[in-house]
């Protein structure tokens, strides 16, 4: 069956005997109307199944509403959570999401700033990739806002929104000093994001301060499987460590499945675990991971708020850091 076209606001006027601009003031906040009008054009548009065209109506003031949201492995649980906050808070300002999946390389995120621009899209939110220095500059030339997330990029347009991974790692180092651990390691994967990297580097500067050495070891994508094998490596070692900072979450819970199930390791008496996400995974019994929590709704409100800036004015702030919280359970001894 042919689809049947939208109603047109001419329609609704010529139902309501009124002009096709008395239908487009009675939906227009704050336009004069009066009335009688305003019941009219409210029947005949109930009637008919009208409703506005925003896309249209924002377009004629350049504006579409649309935000991209560029995101890679969205299946993980922090991502999810953080798509979540952000397409509530995109929608309770009245914009509408747009979701677009890429991988992390520069050419695939090219590839979706370049989708939004051909959709006129007013923003962009990357949660994935580090695009060029040359792609974030083509979005700027057409008008659009970015905001990237957890990303290491100091040009200026965008606003940056990151954590202090650094200074989260050195709190866990200090955590495991205090629970007797001296032979520290660092689970990572292979990703090489910059928020990976701080964590990495903050954990080993800081455990250098305090004279103890640090073994790095890396593999694969961010996910659970990698944990299982990074601990496989670390614990066949002659001189096991007897602390292990895992650089997410997923990567922790792989890393003690494997400590316990395969070698038999007993958590937190033999091998203390920290992660970071605080993922809904950390806090079941099975794990009880020690954890840092990402600001989900605060990182969100922020892009959010920034984005929809309707003051007239270029935002003055372009870079954000927050703090994420320390979240005790008992993968620490002591915790």
């Amino acid at each position: 069956m042919p689809q049947k076209p939208f109603v047109s606001a001419q329609e609704v006027a010529e139902r309501a005997g009124v002009s096709r601009s008395a239908v487009s003031r009675t939906f227009t906040p704050g336009a004069s109307v009066s009335p009688e009008t305003r019941r009219r054009v409210v029947e005949a548009a109930e009637a008919l199944g009208y409703h506005v065209n925003h896309l249209a109506r924002g377009l004629m003031r350049n504006e579409s509403g649309i935000v991209c949201l560029i995101v890679s492995e969205m299946s993980t649980p922090y991502r999810a959570n953080l798509i979540r906050a952000m397409t509530q808070q995109l929608q309770n300002a009245g914009k509408i999401a747009m979701l677009i999946n890429t991988d992390r390389s520069d050419s695939s995120v090219d590839l979706a700033l370049r989708q939004a621009i051909r959709y006129r899209a007013d923003a962009s939110i990357i949660l994935s990739g580090m695009p060029d220095r040359s792609i974030t500059q083509l979005c700027l030339k057409n008008g659009q806002r970015l905001v990237l997330i957890n990303r290491d990029d100091d040009q200026q347009g965008p606003l940056r929104i990151n954590l202090d991974d650094a200074e989260a790692a050195g709190r866990v180092v200090t955590a495991f000093v205090r629970a007797g651990c001296r032979r520290l390691a660092f689970a990572n994967s292979q990703a090489g994001t910059p928020s990976l990297m701080a964590r990495e580097h903050g954990f080993v500067v800081a455990a250098k301060a305090m004279g103890l050495p640090v073994l790095v070891e890396r593999h694969g994508p961010t996910g659970y499987e990698s944990g299982r094998v990074l601990a496989q490596r670390l614990l066949t070692l002659d001189e096991r460590p007897d602390a292990v900072f895992c650089a997410t979450d997923l990567l922790a819970c792989g890393f003690m499945d494997a400590a316990r199930h395969q070698f038999r390791v007993s958590i937190p008496d033999q091998l203390c675990v920290v992660g970071f996400d605080d993922i809904e995974q950390a806090a079941w019994s099975s794990y009880d991971l020690t954890t840092f929590a990402q600001p989900v709704e605060l990182i969100a409100g922020e892009a959010v708020a920034w984005l929809v800036n309707e003051s007239g004015q270029e935002p003055v702030r372009q870079s954000v850091r927050f703090q994420p919280d320390l979240v005790w359970r008992s993968s620490v001894r002591g915790g």
